[in-house]
């Protein structure tokens, strides 16, 4: 059973959610459910299994946090969660604090590069709800740390991001030692044909809800795409981070590439940070939290941290290079525009990639609009012009304008863009 789900102006009240919980929600300003959370809450409440296909930024913590605390304060047993990421699962520990704490159910994060003492004390103080990568709750069962037969209600966060990084064997693993008779809930992004074997396989009847057709993108992310050569970015990127003066995430496709970006940066005059796999989980941490605090202007990243990334107010998000897959495209720009707010998203390709770029507008269903930075010279773009595919340098009929951060911009992204020359 497919349910659609459209934007609902309604509150908490009459999605089967307690008082208590109610009056923790009113308290930290939580007024407005969104789409995800008015589906599914209802229906978790009444104990059914649950497939959510939504994009990063619609709410999903809360549409299995609200019911899981619920379900937690009446009953005996433990939630568990599991997340792809390191990050994913702090954050998803933090959203639990708030619901979590007024029933004097605790918590326990169990992921890796973290300490195992730490996290077996953790399990030792009995905590009710249990978010864990993959790889380390293996760890923690397999020390006896862990009883998965107390489990009473299971979530897989972003679970096609768990079988892309390859997790599918642990996740199998865990779910083969679980209990049968549990509530489980399932959220991801896309729903590739593995999910749909998860879901047969591991859940009851599960109510299916689609709250964005696969590749949508964020309704309030405006794009824009520039085509350069890859020599040219660096001088690209400092004509354009003078223009915004939020917080801005930049994506580059190797660490071994964020490092060399993140001190380009820092030399422009910037504060920036990197976060990738070859930085411990405590500058992660650090860089993570700087970057939400303001210390840093600028945060770098791989696609490690592309689903990972909770902040709200991420006023700009560059692809300093294409992701390798065009689903990323989707994940990393979702970044921006969280919470109702507006963002924009910068594509930097260079004339080589017009595949790549084919790949991502089939995806969400649209050309991206091409664009020349006034900043830069003619002969900066020329070469990339002519070698680009043929609409890059096909002419348009509609006016060029300039957006609100001063780029040129096609009139219509309905008429086929034009690269400026």
């Amino acid at each position: 059973m497919m349910h659609k789900a459209a934007n609902q102006n309604q509150d908490f009240f009459g999605l089967g959610i307690a008082p208590k919980i109610l009056d923790i929600l009113e308290h930290i300003k939580f007024k407005v459910p969104t789409p995800i959370q008015f589906k599914a809450i209802p229906l978790a409440m009444e104990g059914k299994d649950v497939v959510g296909i939504a994009q990063t930024g619609t709410g999903k913590t809360h549409a299995f946090a609200i019911p899981m605390v619920q379900l937690l304060a009446q009953k005996k047993g433990v939630g568990l969660v599991l997340a792809p990421t390191r990050e994913l699962a702090i954050q998803i520990d933090e959203a639990f604090q708030d619901l979590a704490y007024p029933f004097g159910i605790k918590t326990a994060c169990l992921i890796g590069g973290a300490p195992m003492h730490d996290q077996v004390m953790a399990l030792r103080r009995s905590p009710r709800v249990v978010i864990a990568t993959p790889g380390r709750l293996l760890d923690h069962m397999g020390q006896w740390n862990f009883m998965p037969e107390e489990v009473v209600m299971l979530v897989l966060d972003e679970a096609d991001r768990m079988l892309d990084m390859g997790f599918a064997p642990q996740v199998e693993k865990i779910l083969k030692f679980l209990p049968k008779e549990r509530q489980t809930m399932l959220f991801s992004a896309t729903i590739p044909k593995e999910i749909m074997q998860i879901a047969a396989k591991h859940m009851k009847l599960p109510v299916s809800l689609e709250i964005a057709p696969s590749g949508t993108t964020v309704e309030k992310v405006t794009q824009e795409l520039f085509i350069i050569r890859k020599e040219e970015k660096l001088k690209l990127l400092s004509k354009l981070l003078p223009q915004y003066h939020g917080a801005v995430l930049l994506f580059s496709r190797t660490k071994h590439n964020a490092r060399k970006i993140t001190r380009s940066i820092r030399d422009m005059g910037y504060n920036a940070a990197e976060i990738h796999s070859n930085r411990s989980l405590n500058q992660r941490r650090e860089a993570l939290d700087g970057f939400k605090s303001g210390k840093y202007k600028v945060l770098v990243a791989t696609d490690i941290a592309a689903r990972g990334i909770d902040v709200t107010g991420i006023e700009l998000v560059i692809n300093y290079d294409l992701p390798e897959d065009a689903e990323n495209y989707v994940h990393r720009i979702g970044r921006t525009a969280r919470a109702g707010h507006k963002g924009h998203a910068i594509s930097f390709a260079t004339p080589d990639q017009s595949g790549n770029v084919r790949d991502i507008e089939k995806l969400i269903k649209k050309l991206l609009p091409v664009s020349k930075h006034p900043g830069l010279t003619h002969e900066q773009f020329s070469s990339a012009a002519q070698s680009a595919p043929s609409r890059y340098s096909r002419p348009s009929h509609g006016r060029s304008r300039n957006d609100s951060h001063g780029h040129s911009r096609n009139s219509s992204q309905g008429r086929k863009p034009r690269f400026h020359r």
